[in-house]
């Protein structure tokens, strides 16, 4: 087992670093204020070629894998941009990106994945419902055929960077779930334009996250053509946990990355704060021992993620890794930003010191993309054998 990165590998981190610290905590705070989507940094991601890593280098890609994509995204969150940034990368190479290059047609392939690629078209999609959240197999929003396609109606809520997608994939039930001849039969995907009669959209106000929209999103007797099915007609189910476990590690990588700038904004403020005496507040064990004890977390959490995504790349099931590692980050990460806020006592509280924006961000994922609790029911489940508990 070689934890050494490569030549190309240690190549592409630096290009992730530079790109990173081009918009740093400064220009995200101020998106943050303004409830600005980071336009001119993704343009920069995917000019860079970062953007498309893991895609076909025919479309536009580097042909890489997960392990590169978990690489660069850790590094480009580390340099300023906190958490959210992962998001944009679930929203492209992970929402559109996995899903059509697994599933998709030669054809939504060459339209499709270039323009990912360069920044020309976005993605977001749409799974979660008001009475359907953690419980994805009890979705309301259906279809129905019409013609050669179908007409598609209900609700989502929740949902990421709308406004500013051209595609949506969306997650419905096409066979009821009380005809079906089991639970994860009858869901089926498709990809659908965001601006077409019969979608709406409504902003949420929220606490943290502010460069990206949430969304409840409106089906209204929404037309869907034949050619926009991803996979296979009510087989849906395994094709949307291929999405959702990678949309993990993606968002992993994001909080470890969060959770270095956290540590890293509270060390240099410990060892330059005196408060008695000449000696740096950065001395004392009672500072130390929290930012130690989460630097150890985030490695652990790392790992666990890095080897979710080897396991990815390399076709083997990596659903356990990727769950604990979420679970690990996201709890670190949290508790980090929240600890160099202690760290800097009343301007811990400040927008100066940005902590507080990574705090926000960063709690999020304790119930987002999945909740804590059903990890580890999860983990309870298929890793110790334990009976189902809900």
């Amino acid at each position: 087992m070689d934890f050494a990165l490569s030549e190309e590998q240690q190549m592409m981190i630096e290009t992730a670093r530079k790109v990173g610290e081009a918009f740093g905590p400064d220009y995200w705070r101020a998106k943050d204020a303004d409830k600005a989507f980071p336009v001119e940094c993704w343009q920069a991601v995917c000019d860079s070629g970062l953007a498309g890593a893991m895609l076909p280098e025919d479309l536009g890609g580097a042909g890489l894998g997960m392990v590169e994509v978990a690489l660069i995204i850790e590094e480009l969150c580390a340099a300023g941009a906190g958490a959210t940034l992962a998001q944009v990368f679930m929203l492209n190479p992970i929402f559109g990106g996995v899903s059509v290059a697994k599933y998709g047609t030669d054809q939504m392939k060459a339209d499709w994945l270039p323009k990912l690629c360069t920044g020309e078209m976005q993605f977001c999609m749409a799974l979660t419902e008001p009475d359907a959240g953690t419980n994805s197999l009890e979705l309301r929003t259906t279809v129905v055929p019409d013609g050669d396609g179908w007409r598609l109606n209900g609700q989502k809520i929740w949902i990421t960077g709308v406004p500013q997608s051209h595609k949506m994939l969306v997650v419905t039930r096409s066979t009821p779930i009380d005809q079906a001849p089991k639970k994860t039969h009858g869901i089926s995907l498709f990809m659908i334009d965001t601006d077409r009669e019969g979608v709406s959209h409504a902003a949420i106000d929220k606490l943290g996250t502010n460069t990206l929209p949430s969304s409840q999103v409106f089906f209204d007797n929404v037309r869907i053509e034949a050619d926009e099915l991803i996979g296979d007609l009510d087989k849906g189910w395994h094709q949307l946990l291929d999405v959702l476990n990678t949309e993990r590690i993606v968002t992993t990588a994001g909080l470890i990355g969060a959770g270095r700038l956290a540590i890293r904004l509270g060390v240099d403020y410990a060892k330059e704060r005196r408060v008695f005496g000449d000696r740096p507040i950065g001395s004392y064990q009672s500072l130390q021992f929290p930012l130690a004890q989460h630097w150890a977390e985030l490695e652990a959490a790392k790992l666990l993620n890095l080897k979710a995504a080897s396991f990815f790349d390399n076709g083997l099931p990596f659903g356990s890794e990727s769950n604990a590692a979420k679970l690990i980050a996201s709890q670190a990460t949290s508790a980090v930003a929240e600890q160099s806020m202690q760290v800097m006592g009343g301007m811990g509280f400040s927008k100066e010191m940005h902590v507080e924006r990574l705090w926000r961000d960063a709690r999020l994922f304790r119930f987002a993309p999945v909740s804590e609790e059903m990890i580890l029911n999860y983990i309870a489940m298929v890793n110790l054998g334990l009976p189902r508990s809900y």
